[in-house]
């Protein structure tokens, strides 16, 4: 609340300077008695499930038996600086008969392509187009 040190200033006027709403002065932020344990259960969450965001922890959290809003989730997520990281980009694979995911390095010449498609149009409004191979060795 607006402590009131200047004698003889109300508080509509002090709120006026200051530019505060007074309807702010009346309320009393209240931390509720399971909020350091449900800020630990969210924080453990977000490390184990760390693609997940507030709205995944706060179904997690629901079925763990919380009674929780996800707008007090988000409130939490943004206060602990909790953040989903980017997700990582795909990368091309050279897939394998076995079904394996491995990236091949070249071995012996021409085991390794890469192609480029090149397209450009010059001032005389001809286009054209350049398709480059490039051959690992």
């Amino acid at each position: 609340m607006l402590q009131i040190i200047f004698v003889g200033i109300t508080e509509r006027r002090l709120c006026k300077i200051i530019g505060q709403p007074r309807s702010t002065q009346g309320y009393q932020y209240r931390i509720k008695d399971d909020e350091p344990v449900l800020v630990k259960a969210i924080i453990e969450l977000a490390k184990q499930y760390g693609r997940y965001g507030y709205r995944m922890i706060t179904g997690m959290l629901r079925w763990e038996g919380w009674r929780v809003n996800h707008k007090r989730v988000e409130r939490i997520w943004r206060r602990e600086g909790l953040k989903v990281p980017q997700k990582q980009p795909k990368r091309r694979r050279l897939w394998l008969n076995d079904g394996s995911c491995v990236r091949l390095r070249p071995r012996y010449k021409n085991h390794v392509w890469s192609y480029d498609f090149v397209m450009d149009i010059i001032p005389i409004r001809v286009v054209l187009s350049v398709f480059g191979i490039q051959i690992s060795q």
